[in-house]
């Protein structure tokens, strides 16, 4: 883990502490989070499985998240 210092407008920074306290999380947490969205930089456990096998779904690395619903809606119903 690395560390980087941002300094933010009065009114930045209180959004953010305001959103700390309201998710109970540190604005570090929150600050991460946001700047790895915006980066779509997502820790996704699926991702080292990428390209381990053969599939005929051409897009399955980019869509997975869609065709592992779609699978659970399909085959794991009450």
């Amino acid at each position: 883990m690395n560390t980087i210092t941002l300094k933010l407008s009065s009114v930045l920074y209180q959004t953010l502490q305001n959103l700390a306290v309201q998710t109970g999380r540190s604005p570090e947490e929150i600050a991460t989070e946001l700047l790895a969205k915006d980066l779509e930089i997502i820790d996704d456990p699926v991702d080292e499985f990428i390209g381990a096998f053969q599939s005929n779904i051409p897009d399955w690395g980019e869509n997975h998240d869609y065709y592992l619903s779609q699978e659970l809606q399909e085959n794991h119903h009450d």
